[in-house]
């Protein structure tokens, strides 16, 4: 069926600070607390290049997605786009939206669980499943009440956590450059080149978040001169954050004990730059940057379930909204399934799959702009040599956890069949119970 343009009469609630923090807010989330350990364990002092890296193919990705934004502004987004640049495949679109959404889901949980862990170290009950749990499942239910409110509310929410949280890493990061005593030059690629890209393709879940704002242009002032500036600021405001603490993660701590600390990497760093005050200062940004991370993810993944329900490739009650014009089945659903992966699934599982899946969009999304370049006035050139970087970079993904991670792999191809799988079976459901839709 052919994907219609959902043009909104809502009130425009979110202008670029609100943008900006949208971007930020799901980019910096779980993934610099959480991934820095793996990114140095493949490609150890080159992990600083590894996240410079994810940051250009993030730029690379973000160009072709302002573009088919401004062409079609609807919060469906790359699920839209695909569709609109497939006419004759409307699979193409749909199997993109459904994977794209548990890519969401995935990382909601991932979110989720790391808020947990923290704050039940910050409290004193380090290592307690229960006290975990209890704030894992606190964190989301606090967030899908406040986007339940509405678009206003998420935007202000955000924009308060997402600058707090800056200005503590910033703090940090600074502190860390000026206490820095070890002398490493970089780059320094100790693991090779490939190390890099291989590297650079397993965190790049830590860059995924710019996308959710091309899920809110219905709700933007004036998209198409806002949308391309929060997604460019965003994406380099995050990759010099990134490059930055990584470049203090690497001096201030053997290659050995930062792998070592695995999830808690930041936080290890922490200490021989600040002490126990610095141990304390970023596990309060691990909470907030989780934290603007579930909100800005469900936000966004809401709106695209919803331009989904609307046009029948998800169920259709998925596009229910309320009186605030916010699409609540979505968010519950999105809210129940983020529970329920909280207790499953490990954290090198979770960064493979979400990090593949973005990176498959966004080389889709890419391909798609190029087919449709005449229409969003796209460069030939741009679009090729991010379809070419983004290409390599998947293929060494794959060849590094064919090589080191085979059973990763194998559970990664798992979770695609099922979304294929699941998508395929309720397309022909719908079309035997509504054989003319639309």
């Amino acid at each position: 069926m052919p994907h219609r343009l959902h043009h909104s009469r809502r009130g425009k609630s979110l202008g670029l600070p609100e943008l900006i923090a949208i971007g930020v807010g799901g980019m910096i989330g779980g993934g610099i607390f959480s991934i820095l350990g793996i990114g140095a364990q493949i490609a150890g002092h080159g992990v600083v290049a590894a996240l410079a890296l994810g940051g250009l193919v993030a730029l690379f990705a973000g160009y072709s997605y302002v573009k088919l934004a401004a062409a079609y502004p609807t919060d469906g987004a790359s699920y839209t786009y695909v569709t609109r640049g497939w006419p004759n495949q409307p699979e193409f679109g749909a199997i993109t939206g459904w994977t794209v959404i548990l890519g969401y889901v995935g990382t909601l949980g991932l979110y989720a669980f790391t808020f947990g862990a923290y704050g039940a170290d910050l409290v004193g009950f380090g290592g307690s499943t229960l006290a975990r749990l209890v704030l894992s499942v606190a964190v989301l239910g606090i967030f899908m009440t406040v986007n339940l409110i509405g678009a206003r509310m998420t935007g202000k929410a955000e924009d308060l956590i997402v600058y707090v949280k800056i200005a503590i890493l910033a703090l940090f990061a600074g502190a860390g450059l000026f206490a820095s005593r070890q002398s490493v030059e970089l780059p320094k690629f100790d693991e090779g080149v490939g190390s890099v890209f291989m590297a650079g393709a397993m965190i790049f879940v830590a860059y995924e978040g710019f996308q959710l704002i091309t899920n809110a242009v219905q709700e933007t002032d004036d998209p198409k001169r806002n949308v391309p500036r929060g997604v460019y600021a965003s994406i380099g405001i995050v990759t010099t954050i990134y490059v930055v603490l990584a470049y203090v993660a690497v001096t201030a701590l053997p290659i050995d004990k930062l792998v070592g600390a695995r999830e808690y990497a930041l936080a290890a760093v922490a200490q021989p730059v600040l002490g126990e005050a610095g141990t304390i200062l970023v596990g309060l940004a691990a909470l907030l940057a989780t934290s603007s991370a579930i909100n800005s993810t469900m936000f966004g993944a809401s709106r695209m379930m919803a331009d989904m329900g609307t046009d029948r490739t998800m169920p259709g009650p998925l596009a229910r909204r309320n009186q605030a014009k916010v699409p609540f089945v979505a968010i519950v659903t999105l809210t129940s399934f983020a529970l329920i992966l909280t207790l499953f699934g490990s954290l090198e599982v979770i960064a493979s799959f979400s990090s593949m899946t973005f990176l498959l969009v966004s080389l889709l999304v890419s391909i798609t702009n190029l087919r449709l370049k005449h229409l969003t006035e796209s460069r030939t050139g741009i679009i090729v040599a991010g379809i070419a970087l983004m290409s390599a970079t998947i293929l060494l993904l794959w060849v590094y956890l064919a090589l080191h991670d085979p059973a990763t792999l194998g559970l990664m191809a798992l979770f695609y069949a099922v979304s294929v799988g699941v998508e395929r079976s309720y397309a022909i459901w719908r079309s035997r119970r509504d054989p003319s839709p639309g």
